[in-house]
């Protein structure tokens, strides 16, 4: 085993470390960088200080050298406070960045990083697949709900009963009761939004120790998770076992499978596809997605159903998932154990076969998520859940516009949206938001509240919440409105057509008359990383990485 940090042995380098307490014999041992995305900000990430303290002591005991580095901590509820959440998706690569920049500046031998809240997940990644060092991720948790009158109440239930009260809606107990108690613990939000759905993508993708995702945070089933991955991580390096040997199409296609069994958040397509790009290979995640679009969804966690992440977990967790579609992925596909993914799974046992189906007893069709396209939109996103007629997968009439969120909720709490309009809301993509800021998951919200989410489209360059599944809603429209994609030219009454079917989202205008048209161009500001966001970021197609393309 050579170690890349011995090339940089300088006597200041050792004088520096010497300084810090390691001793000649610790300058010969492979150090490991404990990326501990953590913050005092968020609930999400207040348990993950302990958690790197037992992972350094379980580093040092398996004869490496560990070395904590701090990133950005993004949280929605949180860092979302400004700029309409812009922040939240610019700190994906903030994190990725923020790793290259201390342990690839430093020459560190690998990373085992502390994954928690929605971005940070895709943030390691980028990092694992851009820096190729050895790398193995924990899974952070999800927080304990709350209790009101012996039912459970989590932070959905705060976030949408908040909008509701706006727009007549009737939340199960008042507000400021449930924000009192929806959140009993450190963790990412329960249910299968996108934290959950990235934990479960991390471990589908060969990158998390099987049986990890997801996990009750700060759980003794946790603690033991992450001394089991310190341990790991000391082995990788003496393997040289590197994230691009496990980040194969194979695992790529496992973890749309994944996501799709499990009903999960849109977001997981662009951050796969970022990954993808990081790693510097020519998958096409969206194609990747049509190719799986038959998985069936097999659990049906909040908000698809009334599964509870706690009963998921339970049952198995992804690596029951990964049980169930044994027959239809790639098991040939090396995991950061060193194993196969087939060799992973030989022995393994589903414990809960009524939380997560067979695939021949599904709880629903597929696809969860499916991809549309059309004279709108190269491509655009809708999540569908469970198809069982209860919101539209066919949808046809007129655009009502709002250049922004809080315009076009003014107008639904005005009554100016009716029931047929197909309601768009621009200007929130990469570009335009910048970073796809804008709010957009507030619209849905006050939709639902208003009655009109079942006699509505909602259209949208923007993205989403995972907590997001309500009527037919298409997102992530790409090109945006800010680089001349067709939303950017539609006007209030164009007839906007919708097929699930036929997987179609098409305008009904002439296509010279929409090429005559202008469309909005930058109208939100942005300042500072943002701008510098807004300058680099790369549409869509490639997950909205800040590389450059190559000449």
């Amino acid at each position: 085993m050579v170690l890349r940090s011995l090339s940089a042995n300088s006597p200041g380098r050792r004088a520096n470390w010497k300084a810090l307490g390691l001793s000649q014999k610790d300058m010969e041992k492979p150090k490991i960088a404990v990326v501990n995305s953590s913050s005092e900000l968020a609930i999400c990430y207040a348990h993950l200080d302990g958690i790197a303290k037992l992972v350094k002591e379980e580093i040092r005991a398996a004869g490496g050298v560990p070395f904590e580095v701090r990133t950005a901590a993004p949280s929605d509820f949180i860092t979302g406070a400004a700029k309409s959440g812009s922040y939240i998706l610019a700190g994906r690569d903030i994190i990725a960045n923020d790793i290259e920049v201390q342990v690839e500046a430093a020459l560190l031998d690998g990373m085992i990083c502390l994954t928690s809240c929605d971005k940070t997940p895709p943030g390691h990644l980028m990092a694992a697949a851009r820096l190729n060092i050895p790398t193995i991720l924990v899974i952070g948790g999800y927080q304990a709900a709350g209790q009101i009158d012996g039912q459970w109440v989590d932070v959905e239930d705060v976030w949408s009963g908040a909008v509701g009260e706006r727009f007549g809606g009737k939340p199960k107990f008042p507000v400021d009761q449930m924000a009192e108690n929806a959140i009993t613990g450190p963790g990412v939000c329960a249910g299968m939004a996108t934290a959950n759905t990235m934990h479960c993508v991390v471990e589908a993708l060969g990158m998390a120790l099987p049986g990890h995702a997801p996990v009750r945070g700060n759980s003794p089933k946790m603690q033991a998770n992450a001394r089991a991955a310190a341990r790991r991580i000391v082995d990788m390096v003496g393997e040289d076992l590197r994230p691009r040997q496990i980040l194969t199409e194979g695992a790529f296609r496992n973890a749309v499978a994944t996501v799709l069994a499990v009903s999960g958040s849109i977001n997981a397509i662009k951050h796969l596809q970022a990954v993808a790009v990081e790693a510097e290979t020519d998958i096409d995640i969206y194609a990747l997605w049509e190719e799986m679009s038959d998985v069936p969804v097999l659990s049906a966690v909040r908000p698809t159903g009334d599964v509870r992440i706690e009963q998921f977990e339970d049952a198995g967790g992804a690596q029951a998932i990964l049980k169930r579609l044994e027959d239809r992925i790639d098991t040939d596909v090396l995991t950061c154990n060193g194993k196969t993914l087939a060799e992973n799974l030989a022995d393994y046992v589903i414990p809960g076969p009524e939380v997560i189906h067979a695939v021949d007893d599904p709880v629903g069709e597929g696809p969860a998520i499916a991809i549309l396209r059309g004279n709108f939109a190269e491509t655009a996103v809708v999540r569908l859940g469970i198809r069982d007629g209860s919101r539209p997968e066919e949808f046809s009439g007129p655009a009502r516009v709002f250049e922004d969120s809080g315009e076009c909720m003014d107008a639904i709490a005005a009554g100016v949206v009716q029931e047929g309009d197909v309601v768009i809301a621009r200007n929130q993509g990469l570009k335009g938001g910048p970073a796809m800021g804008g709010g957009a998951s507030a619209i849905l919200f006050a939709l639902d509240a208003a009655g009109l989410a079942k006699t509505t489209a909602f259209v949208t360059d923007g993205q989403l919440s995972g907590l997001c599944l309500k009527g037919l809603t298409v997102a992530e429209v790409s090109p945006e409105a800010a680089t001349d994609g067709a939303i950017g030219k539609v006007r209030d009454g164009d007839i906007v057509r919708i097929s699930v079917a036929n997987r179609s989202i098409d305008l009904d205008v002439a296509a010279d008359e929409l090429a005559a048209r202008q469309g909005p161009g930058l109208r939100m500001p942005a300042t500072g990383y943002l701008s510098n966001f807004r300058a680099a970021a790369r549409p869509l197609s490639t997950g909205g990485v800040l590389l450059p393309e190559k000449g």
